[in-house]
């Protein structure tokens, strides 16, 4: 197997991809119609759609709707190649890469494995906290929601209710704001339409954030009127806060409040999935890795790093860009034509971010926008937040099922997505098929 990827060659320099994220996809498109042959790999065979994530996670749609098969996105495409693989290794000295497939040869390399949940080494926390960072965590997710609402509803026990009906989001940026929203709306909307015997003041919707500020990378309007939105809808805040343990039962906060809950959902921090091979003097804060102005990784000359995982310290960026979609596909945009400059012999150019904006909504009506100097936020601000991610959704159907699904949900404030398909089991952390 190892000689067959190592074999397979047109005699064109390679470029291997790790990851088929917004940066890996869009450096792939970008190396459409060059002189380069593209291989990428990666453990899915389809393209996730984080931003949305979090509507998975409480039932406003189905997970189909956020990916993509990444085959499709890339058909009829010349040159370029996918594989369903796991990274084992990469390889710096020989130019390749060890997968569960075999070894895969690299003229250049580019590591955007994205990141993942960063639980600042708390292993309690850790094992006993919802993360959210991908398909099968938000259903997870969703799946603990709906199972806690179904024990609340026929629990004879008040304090086991009322610990199954609380709901603790750590992490106040736009995925922590957006959750506890939906959460909120849930409270609001289909608690006592699905479940009659329990009352919306039951359920509690708590928010802990450690910055003293709600999505601190946006504006001081947005990010006041992002709490004003949250506490209208009866979400409880703790600003300048960290948690500091959840045994799966209370959890315990540093100003001194202890919550009694079984739903606790982590959106406190990301690190970088970095690929064995890598060396850790290159790995940065948050376990990004560092880059230079066009993306090269700090020590080597053919092998790059872009998105989430990456870290371009340059004196315009000293802690590097945020880890947001936009500049993972700026960052796969450029590094296209740098690559191509490269195979040319060509000089480089740097990499300049466009910050082209910032959104989040909280609910039904509710969102903020900071679009470069123009700042407001309501109803607009909404209706901006649900264009910008239908257009951004990959493939024309989940563009229209998407809209769909959020238009019957506008005017009948209910969804058709509540659905235990699979059994989340908290002790063992697996999933199990419902029993026919």
């Amino acid at each position: 197997m190892a000689e067959m990827y190592l074999g397979k060659t047109t005699g064109k320099p390679r470029v291997v991809i790790i990851g088929g994220g917004f940066g890996g996809v869009n450096l792939a498109r970008k190396l459409k119609h060059t002189q380069v042959d593209v291989v990428m790999v990666d453990k899915h065979n389809y393209h996730t759609f984080q931003p949305l994530l979090y509507q998975v996670a409480i039932g406003a749609i189905e997970s189909d709707a956020v990916a993509f098969p990444l085959r499709r996105i890339f058909t009829g495409q010349k040159g370029f190649s996918f594989h369903m693989t796991e990274v084992q290794q990469i390889n710096p000295g020989l130019n390749t890469v060890t997968t569960t497939l075999g070894d895969i040869h690299y003229d250049y390399l580019v590591v955007a494995t994205g990141a993942n949940s960063n639980f600042f080494g708390n292993k309690e926390i850790e094992r006993n906290t919802m993360p959210m960072k991908n398909i099968p965590e938000a259903l997870n997710i969703r799946s603990l929601i709906l199972q806690n609402l179904e024990k609340a509803a026929v629990t004879t026990d008040l304090a086991e209710r009322a610990a199954l009906l609380t709901f603790v989001v750590v992490g106040g940026g736009p995925t922590g704001v957006e959750l506890a929203g939906s959460l909120a709306e849930m409270r609001l909307n289909m608690l006592c339409k699905d479940y009659p015997d329990l009352r919306p003041e039951d359920m509690k919707v708590y928010l802990a954030e450690g910055k003293p500020k709600l999505i601190a990378a946006m504006s001081e309007q947005a990010s006041v009127k992002a709490k004003e939105f949250l506490l209208d809808m009866g979400v409880t805040i703790y600003n300048d806060v960290h948690v500091t343990s959840y045994n799966g039962d209370q959890l315990v906060i540093d100003n001194g409040v202890n919550i009694k809950s079984r739903n606790v959902f982590w959106a406190a921090g990301v690190k970088g999935e970095v690929p064995v091979g890598i060396p850790q003097d290159v790995v940065v804060r948050g376990g990004r890795i560092q880059t230079d102005e066009i993306s090269r990784i700090k020590g080597f000359q053919n092998i790059f790093a872009i998105g989430d995982v990456a870290a371009m310290i340059t004196p315009e960026s000293p802690e590097g860009h945020p880890g947001v979609a936009p500049v993972a596909i700026q960052q796969g945009g450029h590094l296209a034509k740098n690559i191509i400059h490269l195979v040319k012999g060509e000089h480089t150019e740097p990499f300049k971010y466009h910050d082209k904006g910032s959104l989040a909504t909280i609910g039904r009506n509710r969102a903020v926008a900071d679009l470069g100097k123009i700042r407001f936020q309501g109803f607009f601000a909404w209706f901006v937040w649900l264009f910008v991610h239908i257009m951004s959704l990959a493939g024309f159907s989940n563009k229209l099922v998407v809209f769909c699904n959020w238009l019957i949900n506008y005017f009948t404030k209910n969804t058709d997505n509540r659905l235990i398909i699979r059994y989340y089991d908290t002790e063992t952390k697996m999933v199990d098929p419902i029993a026919k």
